[in-house]
């Protein structure tokens, strides 16, 4: 469907529009924003993407809220563009989703969503200082804010009027080597009666630093926000700035991203479900999944010259290339994998201990899911159908075939059973665009010049779950905001949800289970 039946289609008759990129900009006043959004929520079901505010106050201008949804196999979104000087509608009263976005917008900002229910931070610590807001223009990117004492500490929900329930607080350090993040819980006994994740412990300042290094630098960046997803993190942001200079990738390029991309999924696939089989004290399990990644891992770096990935993705295609030999060799290696991985599996499906403690434990409500917006591996584990190389194909993905992975149930078993699924899709995927590899160009390089005053969108989908980027340029064509949105970001909130009713020594499976990034919305 084109643009113009688009536009007839999802928006009021006369609406004025115009278009950046891939997106269909809707310029709207405050009065009308939460009625419009609520439409293109509710009654034409488009999903919620991303909200992200831009500071064009350098130009002259003011504060730019803007609403993306996105139109599945259409590779367009529907943006809404408020302008604002302090402060903006709260769509979260009607669209629950919308309430970390605007929480973050408020955090970062200083830019307050009135009729809010809840507005407090969720990214800086309490000893931001206050009025200091990071991603404001006027706030310089190589000067460290002073940390101030604070007299208004964190508070977490409270759960009182009973006797014998009592707080339990855990983290924000951990022992080994993951991020900080604080969970509290409020216990009955061993049951759990709330949990509460807090985050924002380490604020990295990487959409800040977006503004100001060199486009080459930039690509370099976005595959340093997650390390076990920096091949994906920089497709997201290539993407992006292709459809800005409107770069048709080479269809050999195409092909290419999706066996990288695959690998790198199917690398953290292996991590987890071994991980979530030790969470159970099924060690054999542990062993095979680190095994089997570690072997990925080493094709990674015999194929590309890096572990994880990194200095492939470039704007306009990839910078390796595979020979035939090579190819050959990986699809060799691939059926070896898949056999194997399958004899792990069987083995696996044999141990009534591990299957028992997966079972019924940290069950996710479909609607809570749905309210949140939670993507990726949990959220297709409740039946929610949101995978992006289906509904926004990207890459070769469009001409290759492949099943969603779904389950119904919500536990940790389904979430375990989608991710295996998942391993053989991947594989499947990669042997598809190994076997259809053309033969042109693995890149279409050419000079950076971008528009003014544009922006685009880009989806890619993560082993975790989606990735948002956008890319937005100033009045001199310059790359002045880049959000990415982590799919941690819309599901740590029902990490909460899913903790309730167990007890506490299930939270490390149910927590694996997600397997999040405690940073990821800490950009």
């Amino acid at each position: 469907m084109d643009t113009k039946h688009l536009i007839q289609k999802y928006l009021p008759e006369h609406t004025e529009v115009s278009i950046s990129g891939n997106c269909i900009i809707v310029p709207v006043k405050a009065a009308d924003l939460v009625a419009l959004a609520n439409g293109l929520y509710r009654a034409h079901r488009l999903p919620l993407k991303m909200i992200t505010a831009l500071d064009e106050t350098r130009d002259g201008g003011l504060y730019r809220i803007l609403y993306v949804f996105g139109i599945p196999q259409a590779h367009k979104f529907i943006t809404l563009s408020l302008q604002t000087v302090s402060e903006f509608p709260s769509l979260t009263p009607s669209i629950h989703e919308a309430s970390l976005y605007e929480r973050k917008i408020n955090s970062l900002f200083g830019l307050s969503p009135t009729g809010h229910p809840h507005p407090r931070s969720i990214i800086l610590h309490d000893n931001w200082p206050k009025g200091t807001y990071p991603l404001r223009k006027k706030f310089l990117w190589n000067e460290r804010p002073p940390m101030t004492d604070t007299d208004t500490p964190f508070s977490f929900a409270h759960i009182g009027g009973e006797e014998g329930i009592y707080e339990l607080p855990v983290g924000p350090v951990h022992a080994g080597i993951i991020e900080p993040g604080h969970f509290r819980f409020h216990l009955a006994g061993e049951e759990i009666l709330n949990l509460e994740p807090r985050l924002g412990y380490s604020h990295k300042g990487t959409e800040k630093l977006f503004e100001t290094l060199p486009l080459e630098k930039k690509v370099q960046l976005s595959e340093r926000i997650a390390g076990d997803s920096s091949f994906t993190y920089s497709l997201a942001f290539c993407q992006a700035v292709e459809t800005l200079m409107n770069i048709v990738v080479p269809a050999r390029a195409k092909h290419l991203r999706v066996v990288y991309s695959e690998l790198e999924r199917l690398a953290n696939h292996f991590s987890d479900i071994g991980a979530i089989m030790t969470d159970t004290g099924f060690n054999f399990g542990g062993a095979q999944g680190a095994r089997l990644r570690e072997r990925v891992m080493r094709i990674c770096d015999r194929l590309t010259g890096s572990r994880f990935l990194r200095g492939v993705n470039t704007i306009g295609g990839v910078t390796k290339d595979l020979s035939k030999e090579a190819a050959h060799t990986l699809s060799e290696e691939l059926v070896e994998l898949r056999t194997d991985f399958a004899e792990v599996m069987a083995i696996a499906a044999d141990s009534s201990s591990l299957i028992n403690r997966l079972k019924d434990t940290g069950i996710l409500d479909p609607k809570i899911a749905r309210d949140h917006g939670c993507t990726g591996v949990a959220g297709r584990a409740v039946g929610i159908q949101n995978d992006a190389r289906a509904q926004y194909p990207y890459a070769a993905y469009e001409s290759l075939r492949f099943t969603m992975a779904g389950a119904q149930e919500g536990d940790v078993e389904a979430r375990f059973t989608v991710r295996i699924e998942e391993v053989y899709t991947s594989i499947d995927l990669i042997l598809q665009a190994l076997e259809a590899l053309p033969s042109d160009s693995i890149a279409k390089l050419q000079p950076p010049v971008l528009p003014k005053n544009a922006f685009a969108v880009s989806i890619t989908e993560g082993w975790r779950g989606d990735m948002v980027c956008l890319v937005a340029t100033d009045s001199t064509g310059s790359i002045s905001r880049v959000d990415m949105r982590d799919p941690s970001l819309l599901n740590w909130p029902c990490v909460g949800y899913a903790g309730k009713g167990n007890v506490v020594p299930d939270f490390p499976l149910i927590n694996k289970s997600f397997s999040l990034s405690y940073t990821g919305g800490d950009m």
